[in-house]
């Protein structure tokens, strides 16, 4: 098969295509045949040699964090999926690659409404959001959300699981990206090099890090919530304990993809029951900022560097 593998360490001139043996799946496993991937920034910084992948070091280093494809074969005790469903599936890595051995439990199917390839764009993003927002800010409707990067992978996904909620939802982005951000529902929308000028805030959901801390904190209400599942402008910052307990606030550190096998499994099928039947109510949709062919991939992640991108960027098979 064909699959993009890091051989050195970086720009994005080091993706290159390369021959690779097929997978072969577990007894619990199942390839699936992979019809798109997505970019994410934990790529960017796996190709840099900034962020390896969890576990033990694979025989071929291939990126990619998510997919969407087709089951073309099962392990002997894997009887949840045919051959020829559709699913899509955060993985630990492989996901710029025509195959992928996925565990089987922690395939979802794909939304009908959606549908290939363009489901590639949800696993990761939506994931993150809803587990960050929902299960660990307790976010619930009528309560008051701050989404940070409103108008990248997570942030988009972030607003629209925030108002299927019922919930209001403020953002923060470049001036260039707010009219985006309120077409898909957020009420608030704040230049990021201005004054916030928000208090009150129930759950933050912050991608950014840095100087934002502070600032989080200080528009955070009573018993509020900051949920960090990102740094993207550094991870040591200061903190005002002093406000920290003032507030009773929570400050919550998380990521996925080093979680062990089973906490993925249980978030993927939880998010399976909740999440994924509002894609085909209408409430839910991937935002797709562009498309690259699989051999492209130094041009998705200049394209993704450039921070001009309003959603996922999606390599296709």
């Amino acid at each position: 098969m064909r699959a993009i593998v890091l051989t050195e360490k970086g720009g994005p001139e080091v993706l290159r295509v390369e021959e690779v043996p097929d997978p072969t799946p577990g007894p619990e496993e199942v390839v699936v045949e992979v019809a798109a991937t997505a970019l994410n920034r934990a790529d960017v910084l796996q190709r840099m040699g900034f962020y390896p992948q969890p576990g033990p070091a694979p025989a071929h280093e291939i990126p990619g964090l998510e997919l969407a494809g087709r089951v073309v074969e099962r392990g002997s005790r894997a009887l949840q999926w045919n051959v020829g469903d559709e699913v899509m599936a955060i993985v630990s890595g492989g996901g710029y690659a025509e195959k992928v051995v996925v565990h089987e439990r922690q395939l979802m199917p794909v939304p009908g409404s959606v549908g290939l390839p363009d489901a590639a764009a949800i696993p990761e993003v939506f994931l993150t959001a809803w587990d960050a927002l929902v299960v660990q800010g307790g976010l619930t409707s009528g309560r008051l959300a701050l989404i940070h990067a409103g108008a990248s992978g997570v942030g988009t996904a972030g607003i629209q699981i925030a108002k299927a909620l019922g919930a209001f939802v403020a953002i923060t982005a470049s001036a260039g990206k707010l009219d985006a951000c309120r077409s898909l529902g957020a009420d608030i929308t704040i230049d990021r090099a201005g004054d916030w000028g928000i208090n009150d805030v129930d759950v933050v959901l912050d991608v950014v890090g840095g100087e934002y801390l502070e600032r989080n904190l200080a528009c955070l209400g009573t018993k509020g919530t900051i949920v960090q599942v990102g740094t993207m402008a550094g991870g040591n910052p200061t903190l005002n304990f002093g406000l920290l307990m003032m507030r009773r606030a929570r400050l919550i550190g998380t990521v996925l993809r080093a979680r062990p096998l089973e906490e993925k499994i249980a978030l993927s099928q939880r998010f399976t029951q909740e999440v994924v039947p509002l894609f085909d109510t209408g409430a839910l949709s991937p935002v797709i900022d562009s498309r690259y062919a699989l051999e492209d991939a130094p041009d998705a992640h200049r394209r993704m560097e450039s921070n001009e991108t309003i959603g996922k960027v999606l390599l296709t098979m």
